[in-house]
């Protein structure tokens, strides 16, 4: 409580199924030049994944860099604040499965079927974007327009890496193991649809948040990654408000 209490979350637009309000943090750095997404959180038992987002949004306010940051900590509340949480959200679908990448209605049909035998903890929905929690992370990235989506979850203890640029080859303990994407999955959407690279982090647990020195040394090896990969473009920032200062399993 006191974590979220000091994150200073601000309410979205978004809703979630079950009617929760979705909530986001900006954090800008005085000479910011590139817009970074933070996401959280996207299944709601990797609790570890919203810990460390909010955790983040208290580095970003000692160490910002160049950038905008926005951070959306609990995509999907409602499978997070479920008891026990779970994977999915209150309709039973799967986020990460459920962006409109090209050809959906055949290939995540076929992938579910056939290369999870219909695992429900997988289920990408009945169609792409039916689902308020993935409609909102799809408009706000049109809104805001970000050079750079970090996507927080666990527990295979890897990064993966979607999209136009050269990955980081590691952050912290954690190191790239790019396996492939999914149909419907935010990397596949963001990364190669949309040409946003996509950061996926792989935490080693979904419910043991890691040591401070942990996140500490994942940050520092992003923002270093950062300052050496991602290049700011020319379209003007959006507006905001100015606080102060794939995997060996599917993802």
């Amino acid at each position: 409580m006191s974590l979220c209490q000091a994150a200073e979350l601000r309410p979205t637009v978004g809703r979630s199924v079950q009617g929760r309000t979705l909530y986001h943090r900006d954090v800008i750095a005085p000479d910011a030049q590139i817009r970074v997404l933070v996401v959280g959180a996207m299944h709601g038992d990797e609790l570890s994944s919203a810990s460390v987002a909010l955790h983040w949004i208290q580095r970003a306010m000692e160490t910002p860099a160049n950038a905008h940051w926005r951070f959306l900590p609990a995509l999907n509340p409602d499978g997070l604040l479920r008891q026990p949480a779970r994977r999915m959200n209150a309709n039973g679908v799967d986020l990460n499965r459920n962006f409109p990448t090209p050809n959906w209605a055949r290939d995540a049909k076929v992938y579910w079927e056939q290369r999870t035998r219909k695992d429900p903890r997988r289920w990408p929905g009945p169609s792409p974007l039916s689902e308020p929690e993935s409609r909102f992370l799809h408009d706000e990235m049109a809104r805001f327009q970000p050079h750079l989506i970090v996507s927080i979850h666990a527990p295979y203890g890897v990064l993966d890496f979607d999209g136009p640029g050269t990955p980081p080859p590691k952050l912290g303990r954690l190191y790239l193991d790019q396996v492939g994407i999914f149909p419907g999955s935010l990397g596949n959407y963001g990364g190669v649809h949309k040409g946003m690279p996509v950061v996926t982090i792989e935490l080693p647990s979904a419910f043991r948040t890691p040591l401070e020195s942990e996140m500490r040394q994942m940050w520092l090896d992003m923002l270093r990654w950062m300052s050496e990969r991602i290049r700011p473009e020319s379209p003007e920032p959006p507006e905001a408000q100015v606080l102060p200062v794939k995997l060996r399993k599917p993802t």
